[in-house]
């Protein structure tokens, strides 16, 4: 991608402005049609939101969008429809132990809901907060529950696909560990022996650095610096890895990239929480400088991966090594063309990226190291920029979705295919829309010299 190195968020106000006003519309167009007996929305076809049966994961998305406009524009109807659909609908995403999705559904929900109390957006209310806080200590148990163990006395929190499966999705998830933590929460396992929440975030992100994540050291034959593998696999009767694998990417050795943008924004993320931690929270894991090395070192080389592999405006195709890229030419020197009738873009991976590269952008020049901050935070205001415009921002009050072009299962061909077009586009995701929306209120934040906007609120 070609780094804009001048524009600023001063001059992204008139289009954040504009993503807010058509992102309250679409909500309210969700809301006055959706039947919730239908399930969960997903994604869109012919611009209007759909199911897809696979996991419930998407539904925290849903509310989450809902508070984040609030938090954006004031505008109270949308902290009702947030509230009271997470209070009504959203208890049996905390309890749900078969899925790595918590902090999706339920940091987006109860974790914004406690966040602006705590940041005076919406009234102090001690029992309104204990209840959020006491939802957000249960579901990181519960995801933390959720546990393989590796050869190396580590482990990581397994996808739905079962055990032996280690997903990079996870790593934004574990925003909910992080969470329970900070709120003095553990898991309580056999014997009343009780297992730190911190200790298994670390072990996952950890583990996610080794396996999902590759630096250019000669571990394989296709060993890329910064690319990664959507799934790892491990042998369960021993802990050993044994490959790596994909699910919704093109291959095991190609890059998927909602996969890498899930890595780098959950790094770069983990790395502004760490630094709210003390000495003696990290002393048992070696103190502070070794626990966040991998951190720093993945998000760096993921981050550098995807400029490098990304078209000019810096909204990616789907898997950087999908098979019809070659017949595109120099793709990777002009904007993307999500209408090139070859291969799909996909703008959810954009939308969850261009935060991690700000965040991590952010961290960078607080330490110091001002050149490669200043790099980093304008590739996600290159991104912004470019997604927050056509064709990408959905301008049409026919269609519900927020940002086009998304793309959710390539592999399985679960993406609407309009009619004369030989591939997916066209079409929005929630969670490409929630991320756009968490994008543009931390940039909101920043052109209006507001708090930081962090998962664990200030």
């Amino acid at each position: 991608m070609q780094i804009n190195d001048s524009i600023t968020v001063e001059q992204l106000r008139p289009k954040l402005e504009h993503l807010f006003d058509l992102s309250g519309k679409k909500i309210l167009a969700i809301e006055g049609t959706w039947l919730p007996e239908r399930g969960t929305p997903v994604f869109t076809a012919a611009g209007q939101y759909t199911t897809r049966g696979w996991t419930e994961w998407t539904q925290g998305f849903q509310f989450g969008s809902a508070l984040l406009q609030f938090d954006a524009t004031d505008d109270e109807q949308f902290l009702e429809i947030g509230r009271k659909n997470t209070v009504e609908k959203m208890a049996p995403h905390l309890t749900h132990i078969g899925v790595h999705d918590h902090g999706f559904n339920n940091v987006s929900t109860y974790g914004n809901l406690r966040r602006m109390i705590l940041e005076g957006r919406i009234p102090h209310n001690e029992w309104e907060l204990h209840f959020y806080e006491l939802a957000l200590k249960v579901s990181a148990a519960v995801q933390a529950s959720r546990w393989s163990q590796t050869k190396d006395g580590k482990g990581y929190i397994p996808s739905f696909n079962g055990p032996h499966s280690l997903f990079a999705d996870t790593i934004r998830s574990l925003r909910s560990l992080a969470l329970g933590h900070s709120l003095g929460h553990v898991l309580m396992g056999e014997n009343d022996q009780p297992i730190p929440l911190l200790e298994r975030l670390l072990h996952h992100s950890e583990t996610t650095a080794a396996y999902n994540v590759y630096y250019g050291e000669g571990r394989d034959a296709f060993d890329v610096r910064g690319r990664i593998a959507h799934e790892s696999i491990f042998n369960m009767n021993d802990g050993n890895y044994r490959c790596s694998s994909s699910q919704q990417g093109y291959s095991p050795f190609t890059t998927w990239t909602r996969g890498l943008a899930w890595i780098i924004t959950g790094y770069a993320e983990q790395l502004e929480f760490f630094e709210t931690l003390t000495d003696d929270d990290l002393s048992p894991y070696g103190g502070k400088v070794v626990s966040t090395t991998h951190i720093l070192k993945a998000a760096k080389a993921t981050s550098d991966f995807y400029i490098e592999n990304t078209a000019s405006d810096g909204i990616p195709y789907w898997d950087t090594g999908a098979p019809g890229l070659l017949q595109l030419g120099s793709y990777l020197q002009q904007p993307a063309d999500p209408f090139n009738g070859i291969e799909p873009v996909d703008s959810s991976a954009a939308a969850i990226t261009a935060q991690g590269l700000i965040r991590l952008g952010n961290y960078l020049k607080k330490q110091g190291e001002q050149a490669a901050g200043k790099r980093y935070y304008q590739a996600g205001l290159t991104v912004a920029d470019a997604l927050f415009s056509e064709p990408y921002l959905s301008e049409s009050d026919e269609h519900q979705g927020l940002i086009l072009h998304s793309i959710y299962h390539r592999p399985n061909g679960w993406d609407y295919i309009p009619e004369g077009s030989a591939i997916p586009c066209g079409e929005s995701s929630m969670w490409g829309d929630y991320h756009a929306r968490e994008l543009g209120l931390l940039l909101s934040r920043e052109l209006e010299n507001q708090t930081y906007l962090t998962f664990w609120g200030e």
